[in-house]
């Protein structure tokens, strides 16, 4: 077994003058994955396919500056807030919270990926750890009390770290010193025959779920809890993805393809297997494992490009997707939903890790 290498080096100033830094992490297999500690990019992930040729798999841009106003989150770590709250509005302990609005649709205005304000858009401090062992890449970033209308001074780690059998792990920690609403993910965009190479609608995905949460025009779960047996949101046996993602039915058409969230089938904070992708013609699979309770399935149906992507490919609508593990959308405001509130004294902490593997 050997040393997973990490190396740095500086890649760009921002406009504030300080410098954002670009980590490799390498194992002996080769496979490789750039990270910047500006929004906690992936910004390239190498990996071999049945012949051993390597592809970069995942959606991105060159140059940083395109990363300040990317509207895709290509590759971003996201937070406070996962996903939507509508309105931007919520309640906690009798007391109201207006967050930014950065999404607006004639029915209605949400907080999207944390608003204006979000993780991914900001520059954390990284260090390179050691974990049981092994090496590992540590970000770090303080949200002050107020940032985006959060609540809370909410200390975050994000540690990324590679493993000799091919997984991608990122776990995260948090605590804060008053109430707050907490929802962390990673917004990779996925394309196994490797970045701009057409669509993922002949990828195959399994997700290990027989619920999802339905919604609304403004793309705000209901609150209802629908079986998925019998409709194109039904992945609970592996099938490509253009299959049923054109059906005639309200939910597909609201989204313009999937972008739900599926409730994982399993109990509590367990780490499970939650997601399967399969692209045949390089023999490339990924699965995703996750302590969360849900995974947002999203088939890149609204990309768009600011300039030229990485190597001047073009990303077309669907040239990608996205497995977000998570808790619901619109928690803090459904009841019913897992709770996402952290309290001081409390630690929050989740793992998701990505399988890579051959078939």
């Amino acid at each position: 077994m050997g040393e997973i290498a990490i190396t740095k080096r500086k890649i760009s100033e921002l406009p504030d003058g300080r410098t954002a830094d670009l980590f490799t992490l390498e194992n002996d297999n080769g496979v490789k994955v750039d990270i910047t500690n500006y929004g906690g990019i992936i910004v390239r992930l190498w990996l071999p396919d049945r012949n051993g040729n390597f592809d970069d798999v995942v959606l991105g841009y060159d140059k940083l500056e395109q990363y300040f106003n990317d509207q895709n989150y290509f590759g971003a770590i996201i937070g406070r807030y996962a996903n939507r709250i509508a309105e931007g509005e919520f309640e906690l302990d009798d007391r109201k919270y207006q967050l930014e609005i950065n999404e607006k649709f004639d029915s209605g205005s949400c907080t999207l990926h944390g608003g204006n304000s979000g993780f991914n858009s900001k520059l954390w401090t990284a260090e390179e750890i050691k974990i049981d062992g092994e090496k590992a890449l540590k970000l770090t970033y303080l949200s002050k009390d107020g940032e985006g209308g959060f609540p809370g001074n909410l200390e975050t780690a994000v540690y990324y770290s590679l493993t000799d059998d091919n997984k991608l792990r990122i776990e995260y920690e948090a605590e804060t010193d008053k109430a707050t609403i907490i929802n962390l993910t990673q917004h990779s965009y996925f394309n196994l025959k490797g970045h701009g190479q057409g669509t993922i609608e002949d990828h195959l995905v399994y997700i290990n779920s027989n619920k999802f949460t339905p919604v609304n025009n403004s793309m705000i779960p209901t609150g209802e809890v629908k079986d998925v047996e019998n409709t194109p949101f039904d992945f609970s046996v592996i099938k490509e993805v253009s299959m049923d993602i054109n059906e005639n039915i309200e939910q597909l058409k609201i989204t313009g393809g999937y972008d739900h969230n599926w409730i994982l089938n399993k109990k509590g904070n367990s780490f499970e297997l939650a997601a399967r992708v399969i692209e045949t013609k390089t023999g490339r699979q990924m699965e995703v494992w996750t302590t969360e309770p849900g995974i947002q399935f999203y088939t890149g149906n609204a990309i768009s490009v600011c300039g030229k992507a990485k190597n001047d490919k073009k990303y077309p609508k669907r040239g990608a997707l996205c497995l977000e593990t998570q808790h619901f959308p619109n928690s803090p405001n459904q009841k019913e939903f897992p709770t996402t509130v952290l309290r001081p004294g409390e630690t929050y902490k989740t793992k998701t890790e990505f399988h890579f593997t051959l078939i």
